[in-house]
């Protein structure tokens, strides 16, 4: 059986802590954490419905791009960003 605590507040979802007033360290703080957790890409691709051929086209080349930057990690090549090499 659940015991209903009233004295406790419960917390959902992403929190900060406001300390010493400062608002700005606090934004930042939250701002991170939005990120971190991929609310805002989910967001996005939840806006628009999206064919399921092109659903796999980017989860392909997503995986083609996470494989090229391992095999760079590995050869000790450091990839320019938005330097994109045609084989």
């Amino acid at each position: 059986m659940r015991q209903n605590n009233n004295n406790k507040q419960e917390k959902r979802g992403l929190t900060v802590e406001v300390r010493n007033g400062d608002f700005n360290f606090a934004l930042r703080k939250f701002k991170k954490k939005v990120a971190e957790d991929g609310i805002l890409q989910e967001l996005r691709q939840r806006e628009a419905f999206e064919k399921p051929s092109i659903k796999r086209a980017k989860a392909k080349k997503a995986g083609r791009a996470r494989w090229l930057k391992k095999l760079a990690q590995m050869n000790g090549d450091v990839p320019l960003p938005g330097n994109k090499t045609k084989r």
